[in-house]
């Protein structure tokens, strides 16, 4: 039997950042050949409800047709960008956090904006996108207002950090999807580091031979990482880079040219329970494309 087509769910509020993420999740509807889900959400102030008032219904009307308006300016975003892409639209009255969790559980992959849906202007990633990212069951992508879609970067490659860890795993299987629906190629990067490794203390030959030992031994934990997806997804073209630096430094620059990044919401440096890791949480914030997490599957 058929699975279901996936819906790719994209959360509107009328930003520039959450336009900017309509842009992409059309382009990535065309390309996997998926219809999108334009949602949004609002709700009465809690302070209409004071001393036992009940609010007028013009004013939920009111605020449905606010909601109506910018789901009907996405709407006409995705049809400039390709009109054969299937679209619907949702609004609900409900907390932006609840509805958008609720529709993680069916959907291929929730699309926002970094500061859309409440976030405050004090906060790098807004509110909502920060409580999403942190507990959807589907992988996230946040896009900021400016990680457009650009001749540049539309065929550029989908980049994924690699570390060895189960949830970098979960990782690499989306960022095999993805790369294979787009005809992308896929750039595999893994970033190290040894504290113990000190070359002032050894001999220069000494040294020489236990870095390039070290270098042998990243290069192949990658490639161990690579090999079953590989063999699952033969299409897909692969570029392997294997840097002595930190991972944020080099996934940035690895996706400088990329139509997007994809992580595991926390890798082997993070502590158990920690909703998203270091660098997860900071090239949510520094990476030039947009990023899409993963979270482990049943957490």
């Amino acid at each position: 039997m058929t699975a279901p087509v996936k819906d790719i769910v994209v959360a509107v509020d009328g930003s520039e950042a959450s336009d900017t993420a309509v842009q992409w999740a059309a382009n990535t509807a065309l390309k996997r050949n998926q219809p999108l889900k334009l949602v949004t959400a609002y709700s009465m102030p809690q302070f209409m409800y004071a001393d036992g008032m009940v609010p007028p219904q013009e004013l939920y009307d009111e605020l449905e047709g606010e909601a109506g308006d910018k789901l009907e300016n996405a709407r006409r975003i995705v049809k400039e960008f390709d009109e054969s892409i299937v679209v619907t639209a949702e609004v609900k009255e409900s907390s932006p956090i609840d509805y958008l969790l609720e529709l993680s559980e069916t959907a291929e992959m929730l699309v926002m904006g970094s500061r859309g849906l409440g976030g405050l202007s004090g906060l790098v990633m807004g509110s909502v996108s920060a409580a999403v990212v942190s507990h959807a069951d589907c992988p996230v992508v946040v896009v900021r207002k400016d990680n457009h879609v650009t001749e540049a970067n539309k065929y550029g490659p989908v980049v994924v950090g690699v570390d060895g860890s189960s949830v970098s795993r979960q990782a690499m299987e989306v960022a095999f999807q993805e790369a294979q629906a787009r005809g992308a190629v896929l750039r595999a990067v893994h970033a190290w580091s040894d504290a113990q490794f000190h070359s002032s203390y050894i001999g220069v030959i000494e040294a020489q031979s236990q870095m390039e030992a070290l270098i042998a031994e990243q290069e192949k934990l990658l490639n161990e990482e690579l090999v079953p997806f590989i063999e699952k997804y033969p299409d897909v073209k692969i570029e392997e880079i294997v840097e002595r630096e930190r991972p944020i430094h080099s996934l940035k620059e690895a996706a400088e040219d990329a139509q997007l990044m994809v992580l595991g919401s926390h890798g082997r440096g993070g502590f158990k329970g920690m909703l998203l890791g270091s660098t997860s949480r900071a090239l949510l914030q520094y990476s030039p494309c947009p990023m899409m997490v993963v979270r482990p599957q049943g957490k």
